[in-house]
């Protein structure tokens, strides 16, 4: 059985719970660009593998791993190196929208 077996796969729901020790807000609707294949979706359209010693995110468009997430007694860890952005909505709908960086502007750090 490979790492992307479908009888092993979850949506991206799966991840919310975990990912809520970490983050204080709701990570589902968050949008995920795969740093692998550049195939951008929500959180939540992601496959999750959450029984391994980490919860591990991957991409359906490539199947790479987009994030990976462990916790123990002591630590929370988390793993982007998958991605190329994240991107979170503010749970304040009145706040103003923000342009999403180019290539450029991850690249420079600005």
């Amino acid at each position: 059985m490979g790492p992307t077996s479908p009888d092993r796969r979850l949506d991206g729901n799966a991840a919310a719970g975990p990912l809520s020790e970490l983050f204080a807000i709701d990570l589902t609707t968050a949008t995920a660009t795969c740093g692998h294949c550049g195939g951008t979706a929500a959180l939540a359209a992601h496959d999750v593998y959450a029984d391994a010693p980490a919860l591990v995110v991957r991409c359906r468009g490539c199947t790479e791993v987009v994030l990976r997430f462990a916790a123990d007694a002591r630590t929370l860890r988390v793993d982007l190196s998958g991605a190329r952005l994240l991107v979170v909505p503010r749970p304040d709908a009145t706040a103003p929208a923000l342009t999403e960086p180019t290539s450029s502007d991850v690249t420079s750090g600005t």
